[in-house]
């Protein structure tokens, strides 16, 4: 480890590149957790199936581009639609039944989706782990130093301009409108002629098409396998921790930030630790979240 800190101080342009990929990496856990976000501050639900949802969306882009043939980048909307009829269907067929329950039922339930999910990809694609080659190009920075994968460029740009859409969605359309006074007060938007099933169900549906076209790009830069979507749940619940619920400026700050630590921790402790290090961190962000609320709580006493 310290041999490892001692050539990022020796050469500080691997802490760049380091840095700078982390950063794009990033991009792609806030739109994964844009969903979680979403889904955790309407319905109150906290969704422990969101890492399979992005799983999911990375083996239908695999099965898209191996059956069709068409360019990966061109397949991304697809496992986005399909995602969002999956998450429209488990909304009716279990999540419904766990709505205004207590938080720990619903923990228990989309942990049994996962599990279940997992298993019948495993079934239906085999263990083996999986990619899809984009056939882009590797950008060069300093002399060769630095190297930006383009596809995790796509990436960041598409998450960022994701987050916008679904900002101006939620501020400008009739829908986005229901599901904001939904979260605010299912009751009250009950009374007010809302239909709060049909806006949980599109609510639901929403984080699966995010959690779909976020695995299509995960796919594409890193691997899956039927049992990657975890370390994916962590990551979408650390980033909605520290950035807060419907902040969707803090969900991309907070997503590229874990990002970025999560390169440079891989680098410092080894790769073999990288996934140790964000449960870890977890951990650690729970802890002080605990901590602050605490003392808010004896202050305002």
């Amino acid at each position: 480890m310290l041999a490892n800190i001692d050539i990022l101080v020796q050469a500080p342009v691997f802490l760049v590149d380091l840095i700078v990929n982390g950063i794009l990496i990033g991009a792609i856990f806030a739109l994964a957790a844009y969903g979680m976000a979403l889904v955790w501050g309407v319905m109150n639900i906290i969704n422990i199936v969101q890492g399979e949802l992005v799983m999911l969306g990375g083996f239908i882009t695999l099965m898209v581009v191996n059956t069709l043939g068409i360019h990966p980048l061109y397949g991304v909307p697809i496992p986005a639609v399909v995602l969002y009829f999956i998450g429209w269907a488990m909304y009716h067929i279990v999540i419904h039944r766990v709505v205004d329950k207590d938080m720990f039922i619903s923990i228990l339930a989309t942990f049994g989706l996962s599990i279940l999910i997992a298993q019948l990809t495993n079934e239906l694609f085999g263990s083996d782990v999986q990619t899809v080659d984009a056939k882009l190009q590797t950008l060069l920075f300093m002399d060769g130093m630095v190297a930006v994968s383009m596809i995790k460029l796509i990436a960041f740009v598409l998450a960022l301009v994701t987050g916008l859409v679904l900002y101006l969605f939620l501020k400008k359309s009739r829908l986005g409108q229901a599901i904001r006074a939904t979260a605010q007060d299912a009751r009250a938007a009950r009374i007010l002629g809302i239909d709060t099933d049909k806006v949980y169900a599109a609510t639901y549906g929403i984080n699966a098409a995010l959690c779909g076209a976020a695995g299509s790009l995960v796919v594409m830069a890193w691997t899956i396998h039927p049992y990657v979507g975890l370390p994916y749940t962590v990551r979408s619940f650390m980033v909605v921790i520290v950035a807060g619920l419907g902040n969707l400026p803090g969900v991309i700050i907070a997503g590229l930030g874990l990002g970025a630590a999560e390169n440079l921790a891989g680098f410092i402790l080894g790769a073999e630790f990288q996934i140790a290090f964000v449960f870890s961190l977890m951990v650690v962000i729970l802890v002080w979240r605990s901590w602050r609320l605490k003392k808010q709580r004896k202050y305002l006493s």
